[in-house]
């Protein structure tokens, strides 16, 4: 996991269907907890095949018990009859790439990450050939809203963006199903880049901020200095008032040379000075006293 996301396709999904028109639909897993990432993925199927996705028992991957995703999701993978009814594409945004989204100065929203990676899977899917002709989005955000976004992005294609959608129209519960095995395993596998990452025996748990495997392992694993390791969320409030609570008080060598009070807060240089946050960074005073200003041209 790294600031890198790249799209990662079922053996099926080039040329999905040879022409023939298809529904693609969406969803993601993992919006909610503070650990790991969220994963993002579609699902495409002819329109002609409704009956035989239904079949397989897709449905909202939350009423399913694992051994049943991760049943219906093996054969998504690899019986070849079902990879003729259904192929899928996932996205996987790790808690880096989510971190340092929502802590740009321009920030950038955690709906706007979705919607951009439900985006790039839909130009994904057009890209390979496939004839999507109907799109089925489980709603991030307002939806009509929402709608009128992929409508302008993706004219001449029937869009439909709704609640619920996952236990609407099997094919974002396929989606939902792609997205929810791809991130428990991701999650239930992980590799800490990090070295020395205290974990309780029970493990860290699901990563949602209620579970107590969870806190534990916050509690447990964040350092003084450096914080929490990248499997963390930093951007998120239950992380965040962990390392104000437990790290060491920062210091700013800018705020020290004017006379200025000290911040106790070690996010507290991520805030904007003014409401829109427009304002350029301040030139540091190391650079203010020896009259030294950016070259753009030479």
């Amino acid at each position: 996991m790294s600031l890198k996301c790249e799209t990662e396709r079922s053996k099926t999904w080039q040329d999905f269907a040879d022409g023939v028109p298809c529904v693609l639909g969406i969803d993601e897993a993992g919006r909610g907890p503070v650990l790991g990432p969220m994963v993002y993925a579609a699902a495409i199927s002819p329109l002609d095949q409704k009956e035989e996705l239904k079949n397989l028992g897709v449905d909202d991957s939350k009423a399913l018990n694992e051994a049943r995703r991760d049943e219906i999701f093996e054969k998504m993978q690899n019986d070849e009859e079902v990879q003729q009814i259904v192929a899928y594409a996932v996205r996987c945004l790790s808690p880096e790439l989510i971190s340092c989204s929502m802590l740009k100065r321009h920030k950038y929203s955690l709906n706007e990450v979705s919607h951009e990676a439900a985006i790039t899977l839909i130009k994904d899917a057009l890209a390979c050939n496939v004839n999507v002709v109907e799109i089925k989005v489980d709603t991030v955000g307002p939806k009509a809203t929402y709608q009128a976004k992929l409508e302008k992005l993706f004219p001449g294609i029937s869009i439909h963006v709704t609640e619920k959608a996952d236990s609407i129209y099997p094919i974002v519960s396929a989606a939902s199903i792609a997205a929810k095995v791809t991130r428990d395993f991701r999650l239930r596998n992980w590799n800490f880049k990090e070295k020395n990452v205290k974990v309780p025996e029970a493990g860290f748990g699901s990563g949602y901020p209620g579970d107590p495997n969870t806190k534990k392992f916050l509690q447990l694993s964040v350092e003084p200095i450096f914080g929490f390791c990248s499997l963390v969320r930093a951007s998120w409030k239950t992380a965040s008032a962990i390392v104000e609570k437990r790290c060491v008080p920062d210091s700013w060598e800018d705020d020290e040379e004017e006379g200025k009070p000290q911040s106790k807060k070690m996010s507290g240089w991520l805030q904007p000075k003014n409401e829109d946050g427009d304002v350029a960074p301040k030139k540091s005073v190391y650079f203010k006293d020896r009259h030294m200003s950016n070259v753009l041209t030479f």
